[in-house]
C-alpha cells in the first residue's frame, strides 16, 4: 500500500481510492446494527407518555421522577468517550455484544420494576448499554464499508434512523400504553438486542486498535466530571433559568474539562489521543456537528411545545403528527452522499445543508398561532437540512481519522452532539422565555410568566372569559418567543455555513484501509496525520 498524500497540503476530497466493495453480507449486517441504534434513541424520549402510569403505580416522590427520566441521559452522555476508548482496545464487536446482553437485561429489569429506586437503577444501566452501542455501531460501519461511496450511504441511514428513533419512541410510547402496562416500554427492546446476540458473532468482523497503550484509569472520572455538570446545567435552564445552582455546575464541568483535557495532553496513553484533533478534518467535523445539534434539539424545543400547547394537540395527537417532519430526513443524506460521490465538494454540500435547515427557522419567524402545517413543514426543512450535515460530518471524521480509534472518534461525535443539543434547548429556550415573560400582559397571574404550560393551567382556575384571554395572551407570547428564538437560529445556521466552506473546503478524507486492524499491523495508511 503506498503512502497517502501529505495531509497538511490542500487536497479536495472528491474522489479518495475506494476499497474492496461491500455485498450483501455487509448490508445485512448494517440492518442488524440498525436495530440496537433505533432503540437507544427511541429510549430517550420512550418515557413521555409512560411516565404517568409510572407515577400512579410506583409513586415516586418528585426527585425521584426527575431522576427515571433523566439518568440514562445523563449516564449516556458521561460514558460516550470511556466506551468508545474501550471499543477500540478489547474490540468494537465485543463490545457491542457486551452492550447488548446488558441493554436487554436492563430493559428487563426495569419492565418489572416495584420501586422507583429500582427503576432508577434500570435506567442508569440502560445508559450504561446505550454508551456501549452507539460509538460501537458507527465505529463498526468504518470496518463494514471500506469503500467511501458505500461507507458515505451506510452513514447516512445511521443518521437517519437516530434522527428518527427519537420521534418514533414518544409515538411507541403512547400505543404501547394505550393497550399494554408501561413496562411494555422495555420490553419491545427484547428481541431486538436478541437478534443481536444471535447473529452479530457471524456477521459482524472483529476490529480493535492493535497498539492501544495502557488504559488511562484516571481519565474515565475526569471525562464523566468534565461532562455530567455541564449536560445537567444546560439541560435545566431552560426550565428552571439560569439559577446560581445550573451555573455552578456548568463552571466546575468546565474545571474538570480543563483537568481532562491536561491529562489527554500528558499522559502516556490518553483516552482521547490529541492527534485525533489535528487531522484537517476531525476537528471541524466535530464542531459543525456540535452546531447541528444544536439546531436540531433547539427546534425541537418549540415545536413540540406548539403542536401541544398552542395548537392543543393531546400528546398522543402531537406525537403522530410530529412524525411527519422525519419523512424527508430519509431522502436528504442519501441525496447529500451522491451529490459528493459525483464530484461536488464536500464544503459547499454541508454549507447548503446548514442553509437549508436556516430557510426552516426562517419559515419559523413568520408562524403564528394557528400554523400549523408551516410548523411542520419547519420542521421537516430543518431536519433535511440538519441530517445532510450530521451524515457528511460523520462520514468526514470516521475518514479521516485511523480506522484502529474508530470507536474513539465515533464517541467524541455524539458526546459533542450530546453537548450541542443540550446547549440548543437551553440557549434558545432561554431567548423564548425571555420574550415570552416580556409580551405577557403585566395583569397576568405571577405564575402565568413563568411558561406557557403555568399560564394554561392558571387560566382553568379562572373565570371563563378571563381565563380565555389568559391563554389567548400566553399562547401569542410563546409564539413571539418562538419567533425570536427562531432568528437567533437563522443567525447560527448562516454563520456555520460560512464556517463550513471555510474549513472544510480543502479537507480530504483518508484513504481507506483493506486489512482487519486486529489482524495485521498498521499500515503506512494508518499513520497519524
Amino acid at each position: 500500500m503506498t503512502n497517502p498524500p501529505n495531509p497538511s497540503s490542500p487536497v479536495a476530497d472528491a474522489a479518495p481510492p475506494s476499497g474492496p466493495r461491500a455485498g450483501r453480507r455487509e448490508w445485512t449486517a448494517l440492518g442488524v446494527l440498525m436495530l440496537p441504534l433505533l432503540l437507544v434513541s427511541m429510549d430517550v424520549s420512550v418515557l413521555y407518555f409512560a411516565i404517568p402510569r409510572i407515577s400512579a403505580d410506583l409513586e415516586p416522590s418528585g426527585t425521584q421522577q426527575l431522576w427515571i427520566f433523566d439518568v440514562y441521559a445523563f449516564v449516556l452522555a458521561g460514558l460516550l468517550m470511556t466506551m468508545g476508548s474501550v471499543g477500540d482496545r478489547i474490540g468494537r464487536r465485543r463490545l457491542l455484544l457486551i452492550g447488548a446482553a446488558a441493554f436487554g437485561a436492563a430493559s428487563l429489569a426495569a419492565a418489572y420494576a416495584n420501586s422507583p429506586e429500582t427503576l432508577i437503577a434500570a435506567r442508569a444501566v440502560l445508559g450504561i448499554g446505550g454508551a456501549t452501542l452507539m460509538p460501537s455501531t458507527l465505529a463498526m460501519i468504518r470496518t463494514l464499508f471500506t469503500d467511501p461511496g458505500q461507507r458515505s450511504k451506510a452513514i447516512g441511514l445511521w443518521s437517519a434512523v437516530m434522527t428518527g428513533g427519537v420521534a418514533l419512541g414518544s409515538v411507541m410510547s403512547g400505543v404501547l400504553v394505550e393497550h399494554f402496562w408501561w413496562g411494555s416500554v422495555f420490553l419491545v427492546n427484547l428481541p431486538a438486542m436478541a437478534l443481536l446476540l444471535v447473529l452479530g458473532p457471524f456477521l459482524l468482523p472483529e476490529s480493535r486498535n492493535p497498539s492501544p497503550g495502557r488504559f488511562d484509569l484516571l481519565s474515565v472520572p475526569l471525562s464523566m466530571a468534565a461532562v455530567l455538570p455541564v449536560i445537567y446545567g444546560v439541560k435545566e435552564i431552560p426550565s428552571e433559568g439560569w439559577n446560581v445552582r445550573y451555573v455552578v455546575s456548568m463552571t466546575v464541568g468546565l474545571l474538570f474539562a480543563a483537568l481532562f483535557v491536561h491529562r489527554q495532553r500528558t499522559a502516556a496513553s490518553p483516552m482521547l489521543p490529541p492527534a485525533l484533533f489535528r487531522g484537517r478534518g476531525f476537528t471541524p467535523a466535530v464542531v459543525l456537528n456540535l452546531l447541528s445539534s444544536f439546531a436540531m434539539l433547539g427546534s425541537a424545543y418549540f415545536t413540540t411545545q406548539y403542536l401541544q400547547s398552542v395548537l392543543g394537540k393531546s400528546s398522543m395527537e402531537a406525537a403522530l403528527w410530529a412524525l411527519l417532519p422525519t419523512v424527508p430526513v430519509g431522502v436528504a443524506a442519501p441525496v447529500a452522499a451522491r451529490l459528493v460521490q459525483r464530484g461536488v465538494n464536500r464544503a459547499y454540500v454541508v454549507s447548503g445543508g446548514f442553509v437549508l435547515a436556516a430557510c426552516g427557522y426562517g419559515m419559523l419567524t413568520v408562524a403564528g398561532t394557528d400554523s400549523m402545517w408551516l410548523v411542520l413543514a419547519a420542521a421537516g426543512v430543518i431536519a433535511s437540512g440538519i441530517v445532510v450535515v450530521m451524515s457528511q460530518m460523520m462520514d468526514l471524521a470516521l475518514g479521516t481519522v485511523p480506522a484502529e480509534q474508530a470507536g474513539t472518534a465515533s464517541s467524541v461525535l455524539e458526546t459533542g452532539a450530546e453537548f450541542g443539543g443540550a446547549l440548543g434547548m437551553a440557549l434558545l429556550g432561554s431567548i423564548g422565555t425571555a420574550v415570552y415573560r416580556h409580551e405577557m400582559p403585566a395583569s397576568a397571574p405571577a405564575g402565568a410568566h413563568e411558561t406557557l404550560g403555568a399560564a394554561l393551567a392558571e387560566a382553568q382556575r379562572l373565570p371563563s372569559r378571563a381565563g380565555e384571554s389568559l391563554v389567548v395572551a400566553a399562547r401569542e407570547a410563546f409564539t413571539s418567543g418562538m419567533q425570536a428564538a427562531a432568528v437567533a437560529g437563522v443567525l447560527l445556521l448562516v454563520g456555520a455555513a460560512v464556517l463550513a466552506s471555510l474549513t472544510l473546503r480543502e479537507v480530504r478524507v483518508r484513504t481507506p484501509e483493506c486489512a482487519q486492524p486486529d489482524l495485521a499491523p498498521a499500515a503506512p495508511a494508518h499513520s497519524r496525520p
